[in-house]
């Protein structure tokens, strides 16, 4: 079980003015951002990050919707980071998260659901480390 997790505030969530209020409530929820970027993925590393679905039907929608704009990439911090921040997201379906949770109160649908959690400690410290240089890790 690891202390850190890895977010980002998808395309959707950025384009309608929900950056502010999703980091709002990480930050009220008890995570510790260890590092946050703005930027934008081309298409190339949008296909990169996500290669792991490259089999998968959604793929290329998943890569065209991720590098359509900008988003926000963050490591967080807290016990069992990555439980706790799947939990505080909700269930990739809107329809069917929990009441409170980020991706009911901001997500419109399964394919825009305003932020990526990472599932599990090792992808948590692969896809920070896609994202941000030692350097940028506080």
């Amino acid at each position: 079980m690891s202390n850190r997790t890895f977010t980002m505030i998808k395309p959707d969530a950025m384009k309608n003015g929900h950056a502010g209020a999703i980091l709002d409530r990480i930050i009220k929820e008890g995570f510790r951002v260890v590092s946050l970027k703005m930027t934008k993925l081309s298409k190339e590393k949008a296909g990169e990050f996500y290669a792991v679905h490259k089999e998968r039907p959604f793929y290329g929608e998943l890569v065209d919707f991720m590098s359509s704009g900008l988003i926000i990439a963050a490591i967080l911090e807290k016990p069992d980071a990555v439980s706790a921040f799947r939990t505080l997201i909700g269930a990739t379906n809107p329809a069917q998260a929990e009441a409170g949770t980020i991706r009911k109160l901001f997500a419109t649908s399964i394919g825009e659901n305003a932020v990526h959690g990472s599932d599990s400690d090792e992808n948590a410290l692969i896809e920070g480390n896609f994202f941000f240089s030692a350097l940028e890790q506080f």
